[in-house]
């Protein structure tokens, strides 16, 4: 019952402190500015941003008031730590009007930082990976694997922020079917219950979120929930669940390296725009659709994931 509750107050939380975080938002004018190449979004310069504040407070106080343990504190500060990042990154936007806040090399500093910090946490908590068919003990070689994986989530879920709706979509059903599969394969309730805390903020922010959105979560939400993401996955062990569950996550990742990769040595391009949304963008689709198709993929590899791991 505290794992339901969770998601009944880490919901509830979330209704009633976006639209103060949205009205805050207008009052200190915090709000998104559009790339320029982006141009069929320019309809969305000025939108509020930064909600992320407000889901991350709920995913906060739910997880710690209702499965409270050592292990939901360090997935909580880890979510808030990269939180602050994205803040910091925001801010920079905000404050100085433009699309870029911090220097990629910067931010990635401050991912490192955390990463290694949470890693090695990891290391001393448990140095074995399921890859579901089996376990495998890694020993210290699971530092960098850990570390990697946070870098590739937290930026990957920053590309997959791209369209109204679409990272909160693509993160309800990926933690969703992680948080079941975690009780499933570790029966670690404290874990479960961050990931539904997760789950529930996320529902409640679809109502802001949605197309066409009413504020966007910017930085400070979409690296929050990559951290969350690579917490669960790194602290549960489950890796390759954690990959099919956040298939799209890798998809927006993978095309932008082949785009950049691609372009470099022929100066020709693979997608009409990366990450993979804004190609489908491109090819006429709506975002709602481009959204419903996201989500569907992302619940049936990780319905596999969720199977595969009850068979064996």
């Amino acid at each position: 019952m505290k794992i339901l509750w969770a998601l009944i107050a880490s919901f509830g939380i979330t209704a009633a402190v976006m639209p103060l975080v949205i009205a805050l938002s207008k009052r200190l004018k915090l709000r998104q500015t559009i790339l320029s190449y982006v141009d069929n979004h320019s309809g969305k310069s000025g939108t509020p941003t930064m909600g992320g504040i407000g889901f991350i407070i709920a995913i906060a106080v739910s997880a710690l008031a209702f499965g409270y343990s050592r292990l939901s504190l360090i997935v909580t500060v880890v979510t808030i730590g990269y939180g602050i990042v994205g803040f910091t990154d925001d801010m920079i936007k905000v404050v100085l009007r433009r699309n870029e806040g911090l220097k990629p090399y910067q931010k990635i500093i401050f991912q490192l930082l955390i990463a290694g910090i949470v890693a090695f946490s990891a290391y001393t908590y448990s140095s074995e990976i399921s890859l579901i068919f089996t376990t495998v003990d890694l020993k210290a070689f699971v530092i960098p694997l850990n570390i990697f994986l946070f870098l590739a989530f937290t930026n990957s879920v920053n590309l997959t922020d791209g369209l109204d709706g679409l990272a909160s979509s693509v993160t309800l059903v990926s933690m969703l079917i992680m948080s079941v599969i975690i009780w499933v394969k570790n029966g670690d309730t404290s874990l479960v219950t961050f990931g539904l805390s997760v789950v529930g903020a996320m529902i409640a922010f679809l109502m802001f979120n949605g197309y066409p959105a009413k504020i966007f979560m910017g930085d400070t939400g979409s690296l929050a929930l990559g951290g969350a993401f690579a917490a669960v996955a790194i602290y549960s062990g489950q890796v390759l669940a954690s990959a099919m569950c956040g298939i799209m996550f890798v998809v927006s990742a993978v095309s932008v390296i082949i785009q950049v990769v691609y372009y470099k040595c022929t100066h020709k391009r693979v997608f009409l725009m990366a990450p993979f949304h804004h190609h489908l963008e491109r090819k006429g689709l709506h975002e709602n659709r481009i959204v419903a198709i996201y989500v569907g993929v992302t619940f049936f590899a990780s319905l596999v994931a969720l199977m595969l791991s009850v068979a064996f």
